[in-house]
């Protein structure tokens, strides 16, 4: 047999490429990753992590009008962007250097460089021309926004990489796109003050969520002050007098901004990662293509996250990650599940959903159930706004079976983590009617809605 330099060998330091290369080290195996930028990859770095501080400090507004429904007196409030800027940054600092402690106690070798396959067992590190062997190579590069370079004035535009960085908070701004990336920066900009306008293609935002949450959310973030434009994409993009910019959209409508944002999707990072060479297949869409236990179609090479195009959820990529070391160092094969993965949109107010929604189980079950609750969460009441919390379980007629749960309110993706344990254990309505309530809580509606709002039979009312 060959002998290698390594047992494995990571291209990329995000969620599920440190995990795969810690756990491995952990074994006794000799193991490097390489990553060309900072260790955490998008999540940590310039993703979930990030984004979800700026969400907590877009919200503080609100914080403070509610406060007055309580008895209490707020005086006059600032905001500086740029102690949020730092304080974010040490923050992913930190993380950082979590991740790389975590790889280092194991015995992982890391390394500052980009990497690249020369063959089947080869990489070649390219800070150094240096070339290494490795019995099995990982490929977790993740994914990047993707660039469209045919929209005239790209090069003025930023992505969601930027935004977290910005020189200065910008006092207008249009987003192009209508997914969650989208959706979460309008809310946490028009949080932060900023005049906000999203402009999305398709008929209402969020377009493979539940019909009712799409809707709830669009009035939310309306009634706030979000405008929304749907059916209507960015033509052009100019640069105007003071460093603004000019939009124009295809129907015609002109707007001027400070800044303009693309979250127009995300793209796999396999440009240039000499896939070509070693003979790994990619998709039409760049991404690797791997079977049900990552393998790419060349021996030794397998892939994961976000670059497979698969799910694109940190989480997913650290299951991935944790059923390859299973597979290949542990010999218990296990393929990633891939079913019943909750979701949280950090939007104002949040949603949070698992399973299937309204439309997608009406096409596949001949009569489902649908429970449907819609009210004023409590703490609205003394606070005076006006937002609605929603709540939909979506249930299979024949055996009861809870087939998704669909919620728009606070504290929203908290609750979906927890539903979906119970869907993955297979869960019915009557499991759900037999468990006693919280109370008060809003999360107490999901076990207390004993009778179908509606029934859907082939796709239709009855």
């Amino acid at each position: 047999m060959p002998a290698f330099d390594y047992d494995l060998f990571v291209i990329g330091g995000g969620s599920g490429g440190v995990r795969s290369a810690r756990l491995a080290a952990a074994m006794g195996k000799k193991v490097a990753i390489a990553e060309e930028f900072r260790y955490g990859g998008t999540c940590v770095i310039r993703g979930c992590v990030p984004k979800k501080l700026y969400v907590y400090a877009s919200q503080f507004h609100e914080h403070f009008e509610d406060a007055a429904g309580f008895g209490w007196t707020v005086g006059e409030t600032t905001f500086d962007w740029s102690t949020l800027v730092s304080a974010k940054e040490q923050e992913i600092t930190r993380l950082e250097g979590l991740y790389r402690k975590g790889l280092d106690t194991a015995g992982a070798e890391i390394l500052n460089t980009r990497a690249v396959l020369v063959g089947p067992n080869t990489i070649r590190l390219t800070a150094t021309d240096k070339l290494v062997t490795a019995e099995r190579i990982l490929i977790a590069t993740g994914g990047h926004p993707s660039p469209h370079k045919d929209l005239p004035g790209r090069e003025l535009c930023i992505t969601s990489n930027e935004a977290f960085d910005l020189p200065n908070l910008p006092k207008s701004i249009v987003i192009a796109g209508g997914g969650y990336i989208a959706v979460e920066f309008a809310n946490i900009f028009h949080g932060l003050g900023v005049e906000t306008t999203l402009i999305y293609r398709g008929k209402e935002i969020l377009s493979r969520f539940d019909h009712d949450l799409r809707q709830g959310l669009h009035k939310a973030m309306v009634d706030k002050g979000i405008r929304i434009v749907c059916e209507d994409i960015i033509e052009k993009v100019i640069e105007a007098a003071g460093g603004r910019r000019r939009i124009r959209t295809l129907k015609g409508e002109e707007l001027l901004v400070d800044q303009v944002m693309l979250a127009l999707g995300r793209v796999p990072n396999t440009t240039d990662l000499g896939l070509e060479v070693a003979g790994v297949k990619t998709d039409a869409r760049g991404a690797i293509v791997v079977d049900a236990y990552s393998r790419t179609n060349v021996p030794g090479i397998f892939a994961i996250g976000d670059v497979t195009d698969r799910v694109q959820l940190t989480p997913v990529a650290i299951h991935e990650a944790m059923c390859f070391i299973d597979t290949e160092f542990r010999g218990l094969p296990i393929s990633p599940d891939h079913d019943l993965i909750p979701t949280a949109v950090f939007s104002q107010p949040e949603i949070g959903t698992v399973g299937m929604s309204e439309e997608a189980a009406a096409k596949e079950f001949p009569e489902i159930e649908v429970y449907r609750a819609e009210f004023r969460p409590m703490k609205a009441t003394l606070s005076g706004r006006q937002e609605r919390t929603i709540m939909k379980i979506i249930v299979n007629a024949a055996d009861r079976k809870v087939l998704g749960v669909h919620i728009l309110g606070h504290d929203a993706g908290e609750m979906v983590q927890l539903l979906g344990i119970s869907l993955k254990a297979g869960c019915t309505k009557d499991d759900f009617d037999r468990t006693m309530a919280v109370h008060p809580t809003a999360a107490e509606e999901l076990v207390t809605m004993y009778q179908p709002s509606y029934r859907l039979r082939d796709g239709k009312r009855i």
